[in-house]
């Protein structure tokens, strides 16, 4: 067992069982990160004071979790792939309402509300995508989800910015959204679909299509060449690294 393998199983332990503010100082320390320990008992983060992380509950693990998840990015760590990884998925474990196997997720990915986060196995974020999941965020196997792109589930009426209407969206299997797209809520990515780059999606996308634009429009179904699901060749990252093993995370 090589020394970064050893580490994930330390701070994998300290993360599955209740997770307090002694375990986040160890990893901290782990980690190597200068903070002042002594606040941890007073930190808020950003997501304490949404109205529906409050509806919801945030927990003080909950937030020490979340507070890890950002942590990490301001980190060095964050740049040794075969680290960070693997970490990010061990926190989205737990942090999230559900997480499937061999999760990737690159660095500066940001979300709100992760107890609405349902993940399913082998999805790919890339980085600097933004979350908003106060309304619900359903992403299902072997989905793909390019640099940049922005998901919303939440709106205010224009009349008056505190009454807030909430709606999910849910990314089937085998879709991909590609760079710098914005999904509004309410909104369905059907099934082996592919969004282009910056598109804005704002209803529903049928399966096995290509949409594109500002607002999105059908272009044309997907080429598949008769290949569905697996043999659609969703490998994220060469050879398949970080989807060759089954891991222990539970969807």
């Amino acid at each position: 067992m090589n020394k970064i393998d050893d580490l994930l199983i330390q701070m994998e332990n300290i993360i599955q069982k209740d997770l307090n503010k002694e375990g986040v100082i160890h990893i901290l320390n782990i980690l190597k990160c200068s903070f002042p320990f002594e606040i941890l008992d007073e930190i808020q983060l950003y997501g304490d004071y949404l109205p529906k992380n409050k509806e919801i509950g945030f927990s003080e693990e909950k937030r020490y979790l979340h507070f890890l998840w950002d942590a990490l990015d301001k980190s060095p760590m964050c740049l040794i792939a075969n680290f960070a990884i693997p970490f990010r998925a061990i926190l989205a474990n737990k942090l999230f309402k559900s997480c499937g196997k061999n999760f990737i997720c690159e660095e500066n990915v940001r979300f709100n509300v992760p107890d609405n986060m349902e993940i399913g196995d082998n999805v790919f974020i890339n980085k600097g995508t933004l979350i908003d999941a106060k309304g619900g965020l359903i992403v299902g196997n072997s989905v793909g989800i390019g640099e940049g792109v922005t998901i919303f589930t939440h709106s205010h009426a224009e009349h008056d910015h505190s009454l807030r209407t909430y709606a999910p969206v849910i990314i089937k299997d085998y879709a991909k959204i590609y760079s710098n797209s914005t999904i509004l809520p309410d909104t369905t990515i059907g099934e082996q679909s592919i969004v282009a780059a910056c598109s804005l999606v704002n209803k529903n996308v049928a399966p096995n299509s290509l949409v594109a634009g500002m607002p999105a429009k059908h272009i044309r179904d997907r080429k598949t060449f008769d290949n569905t699901r697996d043999r659609l060749g969703h490998v994220w990252l060469y050879n398949g690294e970080f989807q060759k093993e089954e891991s222990s995370q539970k969807k």
